[in-house]
């Protein structure tokens, strides 16, 4: 296939191999466009020692280190940062990378340039520990504290992802699809958020490059095909608008624009279209002065052209979280081609281009006044993740509630206060949502709703308009745990959950205690032998407690497991006194069926610790793998039976039952992978439902050279489908790496084993 390459409107530059001198006086003619100050001593400086401290350095391509700065800072030029900015963005590496220190920055930059630094080295010192979720989560973790003490720190990120993924083809395939696949999971939902389209829609486009080039240069070489053609339809678009603005008198620029690959991406496989399917691959953009003059556009327009019902926006009265503003309309062309209008004030465009690098207020005014409440309101949505951080201890609940709330294509649904105030929330949301929206204690206390005057149910799906008004009560007993299955945003959910985790901690105390007693005497344990401090040190030491009443209150809120808890101390209470029967004495109490049935064969990897030459075999409840902590179970007639420890069959023995289990471990060379025995794992994958989904997971484990045994797939209303996939394999290790790759295929939500 031939490769054929379209401008599609990225700024700064992206050639090859460049002159650093060139590039630095193209920096400086950029700086001098819109910065009202000539000094550049400034960031002369921050270039010539930001190339004496690269000096020798070579990035992947050959070109010298200091071209790469170089491109950032062109970047953050076009977004018209600030100096400091600007000089930070060229000594961005040289802490991480070079002799010098921040307090050398400090000494010749002052404070500003060396907090930017300084933050953005300590995203640069992130060390991979294998789980790529944990690993994204604490780097989001990182990146948002930087932004809370200051927004810059994330911009030079950006810019600096952003030249990465321009010259990611110097980078190992595998390298390239981890980066690309990063971004669009990561950088580009945080970039759309901040509202910088510039960076966001080149970050999603060279994404694809890399994840489907198949798909990125078919459709560049179709589009090209037919660009003459479509250019030309556009263009009596366009000049029959200008004529009609004219007309009017209103004073107008109008441009045509062609959509960008990804985005055409998203509609042929969201909408499952082809190419020749999809008319409206060119959008139309009118600039004006005021927001009148918007709406008067917006009537002329209507009048020229049929719209299509359902297809109107209007993100100015509403606008979006990151600030977005315009006039959205899809109209009825010539010959009944569809085609898209935006329209927007020139400075509703630099907010649409820049986003918050367009208006954030760094220190203070020039008057020596705070910024006003509406710049710091464009940072409403930052204070709230930070918040959200703060309530969650795992790691990968932050990234999933992340990426939900973050996602670019999750539709959102406006609703008003009594008063008047418009709150946004993810669409599918809920009263309860709404409440804990106005505040977390309105969420607390409610026990009903109004919703447009009339009462309503908990569970009403909110629609756009609807005026919400919630009714409290100061004798309400707080939030129903139903609730946390009908709420959709991660706020409601996490400020519910908190509030049971903390208002009820005696409670769950009381019930974890009641739940553990209970397992016990159904269990045939005596509780008082199980509750010795060593044990319960243990115990609290394996889940990360500090105190025992916070076992107690993590059971009783279902946190975690009383059956984990009781078979955790029981284990350690057999261990310290020897409770397994000899194995002289276990096979005198089996019948004779079963001692006829332990005979000399291959035992599959296990060493049955004290016995030899015993039939194992593997069970199918929890199917284990070398590496998992593994027990014997002497069955009745079938040999032994190997488990995992925490296999829900063999926590849930009773203590008759427990004298039956016997030790059991991997031999080395299972452990190690080396032994020519494969073993049955299965998995369950949760997805968001698309065409493809299972060709794309089916050839992971082709890559891989994995046999998949068996595969079930199932969707849920919501549109989540549940694959699950049995496969041979030799190691626990070798099960993480299936399950890294998998969960970079797209729509990939989670994946867990199955466990019995």
């Amino acid at each position: 296939m031939s490769k054929v390459f379209i401008d599609r409107g990225h700024f700064g530059s992206i050639d090859e191999f460049q002159n650093p001198d060139v590039l630095f006086k193209d920096l400086v003619e950029k700086l001098k466009k819109y910065h009202p100050s000539d000094d550049i001593s400034m960031i002369e400086k921050a270039y010539h020692m930001a190339e004496e401290a690269h000096e020798g350095q070579r990035r992947k391509s050959g070109e010298p280190y200091i071209v790469h700065p170089l491109c950032v800072a062109l970047i953050l030029a076009d977004l018209e940062m600030d100096k400091e900015t600007i000089v930070a963005g060229l000594l961005h590496d040289v802490v991480e990378d070079t002799v010098m220190t921040v307090e050398d920055l400090e000494r010749e930059f002052g404070d500003d340039v060396a907090l930017l630094v300084d933050g953005l080295t300590k995203l640069s010192k992130l060390q991979y520990n294998g789980d790529k979720v944990e690993f994204q989560a604490d780097n989001l973790r990182k990146m948002f504290l930087a932004m809370a003490k200051d927004i810059r720190v994330i911009i030079i990120k950006l810019a600096d992802r952003l030249h990465n993924m321009r010259t990611l083809q110097y980078q190992p395939p595998e390298k390239q699809i981890e980066i690309a696949r990063e971004t669009i999971d990561i950088y580009s939902p945080i970039a759309q958020r901040l509202g910088i389209s510039r960076i966001k829609v080149e970050l999603d486009d060279l994404s694809l490059k890399y994840l489907r080039p198949d798909f990125y240069y078919d459709l560049a070489q179709k589009i090209a095909q037919k660009r003459e053609e479509r250019e030309q339809f556009l263009s009596v678009i366009v000049n029959e608008v200008k004529k009609h603005m004219e007309d009017a008198g209103i004073k107008a620029q109008v441009d045509g624009r062609a959509k960008h690959f990804f985005s055409i991406y998203k509609k042929m496989t969201n909408q499952d279209k082809t190419l020749d399917q999809i008319y409206d691959l060119f959008a139309v953009r009118i600039y004006v002065d005021t927001v009148k003059d918007c709406y008067a556009a917006l009537g002329i327009i209507h009048e020229m052209y049929k719209p299509i019902p359902g297809r109107f926006k209007d993100y100015i009265a509403m606008p979006k979280g990151n600030m977005y503003q315009s006039l959205h309309t899809t109209l009825i062309g010539h010959e009944g081609i569809p085609f898209e209008i935006q329209i927007r004030t020139y400075e509703m465009h630099k907010t649409a281009e820049y986003g918050i690098a367009a208006h954030w207020k760094y220190k203070e005014a020039s008057n020596g006044e705070n910024p006003d409440l509406q710049e710091e309101e464009k940072l409403a949505w930052l204070r709230q993740i930070l918040e959200w951080q703060q309530d969650m201890s795992d790691n990968k609940e932050f990234l999933t509630s992340l990426k939900g709330d973050l996602n670019l294509f999750s539709d959102q649904v406006y609703c008003f206060t009594p008063q008047g105030d418009v709150k946004t929330l993810p669409y599918g949301s809920t009263p309860v949502d709404f409440a804990y929206a106005v505040h977390s204690a309105v969420g607390n206390k409610m026990i009903g709703v109004r919703v447009n005057g009339k009462l309503s149910n908990m569970d009403y799906k909110l629609q756009n308009g609807d005026r919400v008004e919630i009714i409290t009560s100061q004798n309400s007993k707080g939030p129903s745990m139903d609730w946390l299955n009908i709420v959709q945003s991660t706020q409601a959910k996490t400020k519910i959950n908190q509030w049971f985790k903390h208002e009820l901690k005696e409670d769950n105390i009381v019930r974890g205690k009641e739940n553990f007693a209970a397992y016990c005497k159904s269990h045939g344990i005596k509780m008082q032998t199980l509750m010795k401090p060593q044990y319960m040190e243990e115990v609290m030491s394996k889940y990360g407690f500090k105190e025992w009443d916070a076992v107690y209150a993590a059971i009783g809120h279902g946190g975690l497991k009383e059956g984990q808890v009781v078979n955790k101390m029981q284990e350690l209470y057999d261990k310290e006194h020897e409770k397994h029967k000899t194995d002289d004495e276990v096979l005198k109490d089996l019948d004779e069926k079963t001692r006829k049935a332990i005979k000399r064969k291959r035992n599959g990897g296990i060493v049955v610790k004290g016995v030899h030459d015993l039939s194992v075999r593997f069970s199918k409840c929890c199917a284990p793998l070398p590496g998992d902590e593994i027990v014997g179970f002497v069955t009745r007639g079938r040999g032994i039976s190997i488990h995992r420890t925490d296999c829900v069959n063999i926590m849930g023995l009773t203590e008759l039952e427990r004298a039956r289990l016997i030790d059991a471990e991997w031999d080395k060379h299972a452990m190690k992978g080396k032994s020519d025995e494969t073993y049955l794992a299965e998995i369950n994958i949760y997805a968001n439902n698309r065409s493809g989904l299972l060709v794309d997971i089916s050839k992971v484990f082709t890559e891989s050279g994995i046999d998949i045994r068996s595969i079930n797939s199932a969707a849920s209303k919501q549109g989540v489908m549940t694959v699950t996939m049995g496969f041979e394999i030799h190691t626990t290790a070798e099960l993480d790496q299936i399950v890294n790759k998998l969960r970079r295929v797209d729509s990939v939500i989670d994946i867990e084993r199955t466990s019995g």
